[in-house]
């Protein structure tokens, strides 16, 4: 017997849309760039109309000509936000950065000044998914105990330093070379779960932090960024801009 065509759109619509999902927010991250993919991550950002928050690492900044011009690209971008990412990133020397508090600080003032940014910035800790927002904080849960006590500084110094701090929900993994790990289709299907648990900092809200360099033509980056927007809009979910995470 042939299903009622009414009954068949709404099976269709509960399996293309998550219950609720208009009311569950996706704030889009893009950490360490200028890097080679930023471009192709902008491009598409304006394509989609969609707003998202690139954390960037003043050391790249000023690399040369080429990502001088991505920075100020970006900040052209009324649906930008240019996040704080650092000046060295540590220098991927976490334990001997994270020793010293004070020199975390002047790092983060250091990005702000070639960036050109001003308190209170938007930012990211290099390798620590930590928060320090007004309504709330959290630290690292995935630091060890080699690590705690040893290579956490003084969070709230940092943020009292004119930081707001964000972690992230959940990640878009890459490769060493910066290889995307899971699929588009693979990562849609992992937000659609991570909604149904309801598991993140901020009821309904979630950080997807992402790297510039799994975005570059090598990995087919323009192609899978979209791809991966028109997925989740067409499952009717929303994207904020960082500034409104913390409302």
């Amino acid at each position: 017997m042939l299903m009622p065509l009414r009954l068949a759109v709404l099976i269709v619509l509960f399996f293309a849309f998550p219950a609720g999902a208009a009311d569950r927010t996706i704030y889009l991250t893009f950490d360490d760039g200028p890097l080679t993919g930023t471009s192709n991550i902008l491009d598409v950002l304006e394509a989609e109309q969609v707003p998202a928050t690139l954390f960037m690492v003043g050391m790249h900044a000023q690399a040369n000509g080429l990502n001088k011009a991505l920075v100020q690209r970006a900040k052209r971008m009324p649906l930008v936000t240019i996040g704080n990412h650092s000046y060295s990133h540590a220098y991927n020397h976490y334990r001997h950065f994270y020793g010293d508090t004070e020199g975390v600080v002047a790092d983060m003032l250091r990005a702000n000044a070639v960036l050109g940014l001003k308190p209170s910035v938007h930012a990211r800790l290099p390798g620590r998914d930590v928060f320090r927002l007004l309504s709330m904080s959290k630290n690292d849960t995935s630091l060890g105990l080699a690590e705690e006590g040893r290579e956490d500084p003084d969070y709230e110094f940092v943020a009292a330093s004119g930081f707001y701090l964000y972690g992230w929900d959940h990640e878009w993994v890459h490769e060493n070379s910066g290889k995307p790990v899971q699929t588009v289709d693979h990562l849609v299907s992992e937000i659609d779960h991570l909604f149904g648990y309801g598991r993140f900092v901020k009821p309904g809200k979630l950080i997807l932090l992402m790297h510039d360099e799994m975005f570059q033509d090598v990995f087919d980056g323009k192609a899978n960024l979209t791809a991966l927007i028109k997925a989740l809009k067409l499952r009717g979910y929303t994207f904020g801009a960082i500034s409104g995470y913390d409302g």
